[in-house]
């Protein structure tokens, strides 16, 4: 693998990071350059990665062995996992240059649609050119791209209120919504709710399930009211309820008459719960079938595409009603029952309900030690009728185990630092 002499940045967003021996150790994320007093381009002085745990550290651009399209290869297999912090004097290239407003010599306005770096003879790299789109100021035609010399764009030395979202929104559309999550608390307030608006309903739903409480309710306050009435009915209920629950109750009856009522009703059910309950943690809508279903309807039921595996893991057997809460509940059947069986035969013959349900009231220890108990990925909650409300997924037990901090950056372990030591931690 070679490197070119000059790589535009933007290409190696999610760009897979590997250590001499070709074992992938972590994704690109961006570059970091220094700015320098004189006119000269930023010096480009390392990349961020992103390694597991969502954890980002910097990779200093002397470690690094050859940069392409296909991956970065990095000279040694020992890292400094220090948690990245960026230095006053620094620039994150991606987060902060992408889609800013600026202007080309010669007075043509236009968009950064991306920067290359260029190596020097000596090795070193610096920003040298700058991908531009022209601003035509019509509505029915893009402008022209030009690719022009660094010193020729006036508007990337100052941090300013002059950037889009279009361009960074392309570079996060194919993350997974933990790790777009993640890279929206690296922005900047202001920046991380223009991109989070810019978003669509569902999209931003997925997003704000996997962001910390503050983050969440900072982004939704950010929104129009009946927008945000509009994401919450894409939320999980468990997960509306979450949020909702981290506002004054006076905004939370707002939201909830904004909301359609068929999606606010379930969320009001949990919200009714005590924290810290079978009640409060459940999702209120999983699989349900009555016992005169077939194993090919229970089958495709759990194929559908919008259930998460955690649900879509089992199949409830209740009477009618069908919807939460129903009629009295008989049993479940896992996803790997189901396909042994012969698909014409019935739920009722095969149901299972040995163990006993979960209550409303049922603390969380409780729900935690008889999940691992039976090694179990969820459990039924049922009301003291007997009638199915909801179940308690694996998922919903880490969620609500782990500290409450736990999705937040901010929270950095003891090992967390600046990138101020040598990479490899020797004492070059």
């Amino acid at each position: 693998m070679s490197t070119p002499n000059r790589v535009y940045l933007a290409r190696l967003a999610g760009v897979a990071v590997f250590d001499p021996n070709g074992d992938q150790v972590g994704r690109v994320r961006d570059a970091v350059a220094r700015m320098r007093a004189t006119q000269r381009p930023p010096e480009v002085v390392g990349l961020v990665a992103e390694m597991p745990m969502r954890r980002r550290i910097f990779l200093s651009i002397n470690r690094i062995t050859s940069i392409d399209p296909d991956g970065v290869v990095l000279g040694s297999g020992t890292l400094n996992l220090r948690r990245f912090e960026k230095r006053p004097n620094e620039l994150l290239v991606l987060q902060e240059l992408l889609d800013r407003r600026v202007q080309v010599e010669g007075g043509r306005a236009g968009s950064v649609v991306d920067v290359a770096m260029e190596c020097s003879r000596g090795g070193e790299w610096t920003l040298s050119r700058v991908a531009v789109r022209e601003h035509t100021g019509r509505l029915t035609r893009r402008g022209h791209l030009h690719q022009v010399d660094w010193d020729r764009v006036h508007g990337l030395g100052a941090v300013g209120d002059n950037r889009g979202t279009a361009n960074l929104l392309a570079i996060l559309e194919d993350l997974r919504p933990a790790d777009l999550a993640n890279a929206l608390q690296d922005l900047p307030d202001a920046r991380r709710n223009e991109v989070a608006a810019a978003l669509d309903d569902e999209r931003l739903a997925d997003v704000l399930g996997e962001l910390p409480e503050h983050d969440q309710v900072e982004i939704l306050a950010a929104l129009d009211r009946q927008r945000a009435a509009d994401v919450l009915e894409e939320m999980e209920p468990d997960d509306a309820a979450d949020l909702l629950n981290e506002l004054p109750p006076p905004e939370q009856d707002v939201l909830l008459d904004l909301m359609e009522p068929d999606e606010a009703d379930p969320v009001r059910q949990l919200l009714r719960y005590a924290s810290g309950t079978a009640g409060s943690v459940m999702t209120s809508e999983p699989v349900i079938l009555p016992p005169d279903a077939t194993v090919a309807e229970a089958l495709a039921r759990i194929r559908e595409p919008q259930l998460s595996p955690t649900v879509a893991a089992q199949v409830f057997v209740t009477r009618a009603p069908l919807t939460t809460p129903t009629g009295r509940y008989l049993g479940m059947v896992h996803f790997q029952r189901l396909l042994r069986e012969p698909p014409a035969d019935l739920l009722g013959g095969i149901v299972v309900n040995d163990i006993d349900p979960l209550r409303t009231s049922t603390p969380l220890p409780e729900i935690t030690r008889r999940m691992a108990t039976y090694d179990m990925v969820s459990m039924p909650v049922v009301d003291r009728n007997n009638r199915l409300v909801g179940a308690v997924t694996v998922d919903d037990v880490l969620d609500h185990s782990l500290p409450r901090d736990w999705r937040d950056r901010d929270a950095a372990s003891p090992s967390s630092a600046t990138h101020d030591g040598p990479l490899d931690g020797d004492d070059e």
